[in-house]
C-alpha cells in the first residue's frame, strides 16, 4: 500500500483545534521539522504536545508556543525555552512534567495496547499527587496510564512508499516508540526509496505504523553546544 503524501502540509490536513500529538526528537535532534512548519502555517489551535521536551525559542515545538497554538504540554524536560517558562509562570499553558523513563514507557505502552504501566519513578513527589500506587513485592510501584494520541508526528533518515522507518544513531530517540502509538503516524523523513530498497533486517518501525510519509526538506538539524563562559 503506497502511504506517500505530496509534502507537509497535506500530511497534517486534518489535524484539527484541541487535538492530541505526540512529536518525536530529543533536545535538537530528529525533530518533525516540516510539520510543526505546516502546523504553525496552518493555525491549528489548542494543542495538546506530548513530547520529551518543548523545543528552543525559535525551533521545534518552540514555534507553535511562540504562536501561542499550544494548549498544554507533557514533557520531560523543558528548561531550554523562555518563552515556555514565560507562559508557565503567566498562567497561560497547561504542564505536566514525567520522568523521562515513564515518558517513553507511557508510549510504548499505548503502542502495545497496555492501558496502564506500573513505575517506582515518581512515588512519593509531586508527580504522584492523584495517583493509584500499588504494592509489588514489598516495593510501592505507580500507577501510570497509557498515553491516548490522535496523531503522532515522527521524523526518520530513510522510508519508504510502504511507511517503513530507518532513524539515524541518536536521532531514533523517541521517534520508533511514538510511531507506534498515534491513531494516525505520520512520518517524514530525509529520503524517500521505492520499496524493496531498505534491508528488512534493519528496519526500525514496520510500515504497518505509518500511515502518511513523505519527503521532507530543508533540515535545520541543530547541534546543542555547552557554553560555560562567553569567549
Amino acid at each position: 500500500m503506497d502511504k506517500v503524501v505530496s509534502n507537509a502540509e497535506e500530511a497534517i490536513r486534518d489535524i484539527k483545534d484541541g487535538a492530541v500529538i505526540m512529536l518525536g526528537g530529543f533536545g535538537l535532534c530528529g525533530i518533525p521539522e516540516n510539520c510543526i512548519s505546516a502546523l504553525v502555517k496552518q493555525g491549528t489551535k489548542e494543542l495538546t504536545c506530548i513530547s520529551n521536551n518543548a523545543g528552543v525559542d525559535d525551533f521545534g515545538i518552540g514555534l507553535l508556543l511562540n504562536t501561542k497554538q499550544v494548549k498544554k504540554m507533557v514533557s520531560s524536560y523543558v528548561g531550554e525555552n523562555e518563552e515556555f517558562e514565560r507562559q508557565l509562570l503567566n498562567g497561560e499553558l497547561d504542564v505536566e512534567l514525567i520522568p523521562q523513563g515513564t515518558l517513553a514507557t507511557r508510549c510504548m505502552a499505548a503502542g502495545y495496547g497496555m492501558p496502564v504501566i506500573y513505575t517506582p519513578a515518581g512515588v512519593g513527589t509531586e508527580v504522584a499527587i492523584g495517583k493509584e500506587t500499588r504494592e509489588f513485592k514489598g516495593k510501592t510501584y505507580l500507577m501510570e496510564e497509557a498515553f491516548d494520541a490522535d496523531f503522532a508526528i515522527v521524523k526518520a533518515w530513510k522510508g519508504d512508499h510502504h511507511g517503513n522507518l530507518v532513524y539515524k544513531e541518536t536521532a531514533r530517540n523517541f521517534n520508533p516508540l511514538m510511531a507506534m502509538a498515534g491513531k494516525i503516524t505520520i512520518a517524514e523523513v530525509e529520503e524517500l526509496l521505492e520499496p524493496g530498497v531498505l534491508d528488512p533486517n534493519f528496519i526500525h518501525t514496520p510500515g504497518i505504523y505509518v500511515h502518511r510519509i513523505f519527503e521532507g526538506k530543508n533540515y535545520e538539524k541543530r547541534i546543542e553546544k555547552k557554553t560555560v563562559r562567553k569567549k
